[in-house]
């Protein structure tokens, strides 16, 4: 049974925890920002867990090694979430290396996901679908990760998929193809309308808290803003989608 979705935001909802489970500095950003602002304004608690810092996010890492590269990421992650009310943080482990995930064993990472989810009790979380909805190696193990550490602690949260609809490709999936979204050959296959436990939009407030965290998160958005301009880049993630786990 459902018991977020709408539910989640209305006054008389008790406060629940989300926990949001990702693989890099700025996945947290692009797919739930103004779910997790919502959630915080609503009186819920809200804690991200990230799995690595996203030291391989650069194409010129002579002049941004992956030490100084993890630093800044770092840096930009923890000004992102303090643009949404996020104060709780966990790293995932604490050594995972960015683009070698799906090198971990699965059991290992099903360990440190499940720490996180006994240390933080959360009645819901929400991470990838199984597709990494960008196709990441990274992604997909994370997926893999918490959906078993999910279903090991018997399914007591609910566990919520991001996901891309039919209506998000239809409008923006040429985009996301330009700008090299999609790590795998193919782009995912999208989820019909009505298959989405949950879509957050972005009402004004939310829409800037949302921005504001994206562009904490310099090094990987500056260029895409400054390529496509602020309402474009805005528009293009003024929604959020999540499917239900099975």
């Amino acid at each position: 049974m459902n018991i977020h979705g709408p539910r989640l935001f209305h006054p008389a909802a008790r406060r629940r925890t989300i926990l949001g489970v990702w693989a890099h500095p700025d996945d947290e950003a692009y797919l739930s920002a103004a779910f997790m602002a919502a959630a915080v304004r609503a009186g819920h608690r809200v804690v991200v867990a990230t799995a690595t810092r996203g030291e391989s996010g650069t194409q010129d890492p002579e002049r941004f090694p992956p030490s100084l590269m993890a630093a800044m990421r770092e840096a930009e992650l923890a000004a992102s979430l303090e643009e949404l009310g996020v104060a709780e943080h966990r790293w995932l482990g604490g050594s995972l290396v960015d683009g070698t995930l799906h090198e971990i064993p699965d059991e290992v990472g099903q360990d440190l996901v499940a720490s996180v989810i006994s240390d933080v009790q959360p009645d819901l979380i929400v991470t990838f679908g199984p597709d990494g909805l960008t196709g990441h190696s990274d992604h997909q193990a994370i997926s893999r990760w918490v959906t078993s550490a999910w279903r090991a602690d018997g399914s007591r949260s609910e566990l919520w998929y991001a996901a891309l609809t039919e209506s998000f490709m239809d409008r923006w999936g040429n985009l996301c193809d330009e700008m090299g979204v999609w790590m795998s050959e193919d782009p995912p296959l999208p989820l019909a309308d009505s298959e989405v436990v949950h879509v957050q939009s972005c009402d004004r407030d939310l829409a800037t808290r949302k921005l504001a965290a994206l562009r904490a998160h310099a090094s990987q958005t500056t260029g895409l803003i400054e390529r496509l301009g602020e309402q474009t880049f805005a528009r293009w993630w003024s929604y959020e989608f999540f499917a239900a786990a099975v």
